[in-house]
């Protein structure tokens, strides 16, 4: 019989931590009877009556959490005698409260995302990036968005608030205003529309209301992917930055913030993407000015193979594997 691996998610809304869950899942079958327990993401899920019944037998059990309310509803069948491994991972970049570090310190193991998460995080951690479906996020040519005429599309994908950067990046594209057939197109959720407010008042500012979009978020995220030549994360903070690791999976020429996230690590500048000091306007400007004239090349098959050999959700699945069988 198989040893039972448990993914926990408990999120009222679907995020990067969610996708993430749902990347790898698939590729635990082989060695594991896999389930989801909690909402939104999408898998094998399984009920709370078939938890309760599987946590309190003998069989070997792996459970990994990926936020506090997860640890803590494991931490109480614990307490009540179940026995299982408990693996949680810490998706954000910002330094824990006390609380999350005393329930890290109660997990088995911890899983941080990128080495300066690690190095801050104060508890004896795993470094694993997450990894693309590389067969999902796969390059198309000729992919066309609806209500978007312009020919040529930049791309930023994220949660629309001040510490994604988009200020800076509406700032930057005023060089969209001698180049009418590129287009802007910002997808995400809005946080608070008076923020939306003010970049569509930074657009109109540099007469380029007609060039930019807003797209609230949408499961069809790899059409935006492929239909877009630039994509840009011009991001102060993140976990992680999946969506800048799926939009390279896709082909895209990208730019991003420097030392923000993965950014540093998943790019090498001027060889598969570029990188900018984050809130540096007249950086992000000269880099897409330079892109959409040709003066720089795209590297946008050179960020797919970056992905492919480096970071792909398969990859991600077998370093998992290996935390979970470690004593």
């Amino acid at each position: 019989m198989k040893p039972v691996l448990i993914h926990t998610h408990f999120h009222k809304r679907r995020t990067g931590v969610t996708r993430s869950i749902e990347n790898v899942f698939p590729f635990f079958s082989n060695e594991y009877e896999a389930y989801i327990y909690g909402n939104t993401a999408k898998g094998t899920n399984i009920s709370f009556a078939k938890l309760k019944k599987i946590l309190f037998t003998k069989r070997e059990i792996v459970v990994h959490c990926h936020r506090n309310n997860e640890i803590i509803r494991m931490l109480i069948f614990r307490a009540l005698g179940a026995k299982f491994k408990l693996v949680a991972t810490r998706h954000a970049e910002s330094k824990p409260s006390n609380l999350t570090l005393k329930l890290l310190k109660s997990a088995d193991q911890v899983i941080t995302l990128i080495q300066s998460m690690s190095d801050s995080l104060g508890v004896e951690n795993t470094i694993i990036g997450h990894g693309v479906n590389v067969n999902e996020f796969v390059p198309k040519e000729n992919v066309s968005l609806k209500n978007i005429w312009q020919e040529h599309i930049i791309l930023c994908v994220g949660r629309v608030r001040k510490t994604k950067g988009q200020v800076v990046l509406l700032e930057a594209s005023k060089v969209l205003k001698e180049h009418k057939n590129w287009a802007l197109v910002i997808v995400g959720k809005v946080d608070k529309p008076a923020f939306l407010t003010e970049l569509k008042a930074i657009s109109k500012k540099h007469s380029i209301e007609n060039q930019v979009y807003f797209i609230n978020e949408t499961e069809e995220i790899v059409s935006y992917y492929q239909a877009s030549k630039i994509f840009v994360s011009p991001s102060f903070s993140e976990g992680f930055s999946l969506v800048t690791a799926e939009a390279m999976s896709c082909g895209c020429s990208v730019i991003a913030t420097k030392n923000v996230g993965v950014h540093s690590e998943l790019i090498q500048d001027k060889k598969d993407g570029y990188l900018f000091e984050a809130g540096n306007i007249v950086a992000l400007e000269t880099i897409l000015q330079q892109k959409i004239k040709g003066a720089l090349p795209l590297l946008g098959s050179q960020a797919r193979e970056t992905i492919l050999k480096n970071w792909s959700v398969k990859k991600e699945a077998e370093n998992l594997i290996e935390v979970y069988q470690s004593n």
